[in-house]
């Protein structure tokens, strides 16, 4: 089994993680543009031997089409997992067209080289954002969705199967709020907080592999993988990772930030389960 994985960020570290422990992939290809990260991942798995590295951008339909089909050195790929994309919500807010060219355009070609190099399946890591748009960055991860599960729809009985995991807020992910305050913290700068109630669902790197892996090795009745996750109010964050008295400011909720998230229809991160100052200070030991 080979498999593909798009974009070599916080998932990638996880993930690859995970499957050089299980042993069931002997060739996990890591597809990105940026070379530094994967000297870093090398690094990181002491240059595995079924670590494979290619330079490119999902922009790149040709270039993205050799690393999936295979050639006399390597097979073709199995498995593909998409989680290459623009995910600054602030910064895809006044740079629409270049979000497009990655999250739209890059998933579409995504899909249509999956089709044309017999990949078995493959799966897109998409977000709550993606719900109910309100923000580029959500709107473009919602046409992602669609090139995907559309997809499942044009092909033959030998076609691939593709899926789409929603995620909530990945507790400590790159540009999030866990590593943005303490970063803060660290530098002696004010933490920022939003004036309203802002509640966001809860879901560590364990759950966001543990929801790839699933969509990848079962049979599932559905193409779209949703969790049911807890939430959290970014208060209680923020207390949960500073006890102790902290120069802190308000501030007013962008207006490409929504107040509440949601998965789906009936599942709002100000009606689920609600995580305590106790229960975040468990988990954030972990991240």
């Amino acid at each position: 089994m080979n498999i593909l994985i798009t974009g070599c960020g916080f998932f990638t570290n996880h993930f690859v993680a995970r499957l050089l422990a299980e042993e069931e992939y002997e060739r996990i290809c890591i597809y990105s543009r940026d070379e530094f990260k994967h000297a870093k991942l090398r690094e990181r798995f002491d240059n595995d031997k079924r670590l494979r590295f290619f330079i490119g951008d999902v922009r790149d339909k040709d270039r993205l089409r050799h690393a999936m089909q295979g050639g006399p050195h390597f097979q073709r790929m199995n498995h593909v997992v998409h989680g290459a994309a623009l995910k600054r919500i602030e910064t895809a807010n006044y740079n629409p067209g270049e979000l497009a060219k990655t999250n739209v355009i890059g998933t579409a070609n995504v899909v249509d080289c999956c089709q044309e190099c017999g990949v078995q399946k493959a799966v897109l890591l998409s977000t709550d954002k993606a719900f109910e748009p309100i923000s580029a960055y959500g709107q473009s991860k919602a046409l992602a969705e669609s090139l995907f599960l559309a997809a499942n729809g044009t092909g033959g009985p030998c076609s691939t199967r593709f899926m789409v995991t929603r995620y909530g807020n990945v507790a400590g992910s790159t540009g999030s709020v866990i590593p943005t305050w303490r970063s803060a913290e660290a530098d002696g700068k004010t933490i920022r907080i939003v004036r309203d109630e802002v509640t966001r669902f809860w879901m560590n790197a364990r759950q966001a592999v543990e929801l790839v892996l699933l969509a990848l090795n079962e049979d599932l009745p559905t193409d779209l993988v949703i969790p049911t996750l807890r939430a959290f109010t970014l208060r209680d964050l923020r207390n949960a990772m500073f006890p102790r008295p902290i120069s802190w400011q308000q501030i007013d909720l962008p207006s490409y930030e929504k107040p509440h998230e949601s998965l789906q229809v009936g599942q709002c991160s100000k009606d689920a389960e609600r995580m305590s100052v106790d229960d975040l200070r468990r988990e954030l030991a972990n991240v």
